[in-house]
């Protein structure tokens, strides 16, 4: 673990040139908040659809204490400008969700954001929890990565219900062009992914040949890391940071 850290907001240029707001953190050794670390690579913190929030911005602060730059765009950011977390989840949610051409654009700034950083060892991973699950894989399939996590992502194979007003489409066309290998963290008793769907992907990868690793925790369902919330399960969250710790140190390098 690094001795300290910075963090704070940042612009990014994303989709269409569009600027949007986001959280980074950054490793920084010593006493000085100026002397940034070694060598090292980055994660791309995709957020969950309730959006970009206080447990979001601590899971960025949690891999710069790791040893890895860190940052989480602002997905929601064109749909309320301003607004707290919940409103711009609201609002994006009634536009239909994040387009994923949008989605790729972003995730693609944030990478660069992160490569472009005097510190950088040039590798980049992402990770996202429910949607940012999905979107975490989706990025694989279009933004050169070292690696993709998916907590628990919704509707990688599957679509959801039409009143529920999203417009999310199934990867399973995209997974071909998957460059990245995948870990994927899962609840048995979720519904969104269903075990039999992440069976079903699990399969599909590797058939393609694709390199991957799941690991579905009895005793938990959906949003199990989500320390906020009812959901959160401690001993399926505890593992599965020790082998996001674990499968990011073997692909992005470094002390973590």
């Amino acid at each position: 673990m690094r001795n300290g850290l910075q963090a704070g907001t940042v612009t990014l240029k994303g989709a269409d040139g569009a600027e949007i707001e986001a959280y980074a953190a950054y490793p920084v050794d010593g006493d000085s908040p100026t002397t940034q670390a070694g060598k090292h690579g980055g994660v791309v913190v995709i957020h969950h659809m309730p959006g970009y929030d206080e447990a979001s911005k601590e899971i960025v602060r949690k891999f710069a204490s790791w040893g890895w730059s860190a940052i989480c765009p602002n997905l929601h950011f064109r749909d309320a400008p301003g607004a707290d977390s919940d409103d711009a989840a609201a609002a994006s949610r009634a536009a239909g969700g994040v387009p994923d051409d949008r989605l790729i654009g972003d995730v693609a700034a944030a990478a660069t954001y992160l490569r472009e950083q005097s510190d950088s060892n040039g590798k980049v991973a992402t990770i996202g929890f429910c949607s940012g699950g999905r979107q975490s894989v989706l990025a694989g399939t279009a933004v050169p990565l070292e690696a993709v996590v998916d907590c628990y992502g919704a509707f990688v194979l599957s679509r959801p219900a039409p009143e529920s007003g999203m417009s999310v489409t199934s990867l399973e066309d995209r997974l071909p062009n998957l460059a990245a290998p995948v870990l994927g963290l899962f609840g048995a008793e979720d519904q969104y992914p269903a075990p039999e769907e992440v069976a079903r992907l699990d399969a599909m990868l590797t058939e393609l040949g694709k390199e991957h690793e799941f690991h579905t925790f009895e005793d938990a369902g959906h949003a199990f890391f989500a320390v906020d919330r009812p959901a959160y399960r401690q001993p399926a969250a505890a593992e599965g940071w020790r082998l996001v710790r674990e499968f990011l140190g073997r692909h992005l390098g470094g002390d973590a």
